[in-house]
């Protein structure tokens, strides 16, 4: 009977043993699983490809907030082109854009002149008491792409953008040009699709 029991017990002790083995045996046959080798470089941008405002854009006219208003007004310079919107017509000029570089616009309260397109009959304005209004607001870059399908990849995810547009105040029409209002930060200029970034001269 001792003999039984001690054959029972050795047989347990062994299948227990031989288990134990296949268990680690399968575990050493799996790869192994790496750790992340994100740099934080590589993280950062991750996380500023995520938008981090997703509201609904604002699609409407309405006046300039002080804010704005404040960043908008002065003399500006035609510094570079940046680009095309998906779709655009021979008056865009593509690929190298109209011929505006150094050019100037005045943008004030009461007045806004952009007679400095000295080649652009088309664009030379001259407005007493003209309207700006604030047409799109977007809470990040998708967004404006989403509505205006325009592609600039110096725009950032999380940037926001304001669509601001110029009308006579004696007519109520809009004129063939507008601006784009990064952040308070950065005027672009929209002509036909093209998109010019601006520099500021004056106050």
């Amino acid at each position: 009977m001792r003999r039984k029991v001690f054959i029972f017990v050795l047989i347990s002790i062994l299948s227990a043993c031989l288990a134990g083995c296949s268990y680690v045996s399968i575990f050493e046959n799996e790869p192994a699983i790496e750790a992340s080798t994100l740099t934080p470089e590589d993280a950062k941008k991750e996380e500023n490809d995520i938008p981090g405002n997703t509201s609904e854009p604002f699609i409407g006219r309405k006046a300039l907030d002080s804010e704005t208003e404040k960043f908008f007004y002065g003399t500006w310079s035609v510094e570079k082109l940046l680009g095309f919107a998906d779709s655009y017509n021979d008056a865009s000029e593509y690929p190298a854009g109209q011929k505006i570089i150094g050019n100037q616009i005045v943008i004030d309260k009461n007045f806004f002149s952009s007679k400095g397109f000295e080649d652009y009959k088309t664009y030379q304005f001259e407005l007493d008491k003209p309207i700006y209004d604030i047409e799109e607001i977007h809470y990040n870059a998708d967004s404006f792409y989403r509505v205006d399908k325009i592609d600039m990849p110096s725009l950032n995810m999380n940037d926001e953008v304001k669509v601001l547009g110029v009308s006579d105040s004696s007519t109520g029409l809009a004129i063939p040009v507008s601006f784009l209002d990064v952040n308070n930060d950065r005027l672009l200029l929209v002509l036909e699709a093209t998109v010019f970034e601006l520099k500021r001269v004056t106050e």
